[in-house]
């Protein structure tokens, strides 16, 4: 649990899932870390807690391959009445044809995965930056190691004697 969450109101978790026990392991981890969670086995069930729910949605967990609506259309129908909703995707199939983050700009878990992978995923998605962190450092990941900080201090050399 990130350790400001005491101090704020947790965000709230739209998690669409249709395997009932990773819905319902999923949701419990969640909760666990601190998320207020909203679960659904559908994606039209999904849109329907999405269009009654009051409060903002930050976060749509959505499986990809789901029977009659699936991940991909529930993120594009989702836009417009929770424009503010970031959007993870979770598969256990992954193609270049379907690749969510072409179509929305989302990233993709793939299952199976670890339950630590999930929280890291969940937190760099809704853009949680720790208290500790050094400042820049996700720009620092990112950079080209060419120039990145660790290629820049060198050891010192030894002089002759």
């Amino acid at each position: 649990m990130c350790p400001d969450r005491a101090f704020r109101q947790p965000e709230t978790i739209l998690l669409v899932e249709d395997d009932p026990a990773l819905l319902d392991r999923t949701r419990d981890f969640l909760a666990g870390e601190g998320y207020h969670v909203l679960d659904a086995p559908g994606g039209e069930e999904a849109l329907k807690i999405a269009e009654k729910y009051s409060g903002p949605i930050h976060l749509l967990l959505t499986d990809l391959a789901m029977p009659r609506l699936n991940g991909w259309m529930l993120a594009k129908q989702l836009r417009p009445i929770r424009p503010e909703t970031k959007v993870l995707f979770m598969s256990a199939y992954t193609s270049k044809l379907t690749d969510p983050r072409d179509a929305l700009g989302a990233p993709q878990i793939t299952k199976p995965f670890r339950l630590a992978d999930l929280a890291y995923m969940v937190r760099d998605t809704l853009g949680y930056r720790s208290p500790f962190a050094r400042p820049g450092a996700r720009e620092r990941r990112n950079a080209d190691p060419d120039t990145s900080e660790r290629n820049r201090f060198q050891a010192p050399r030894r002089t002759a004697q």
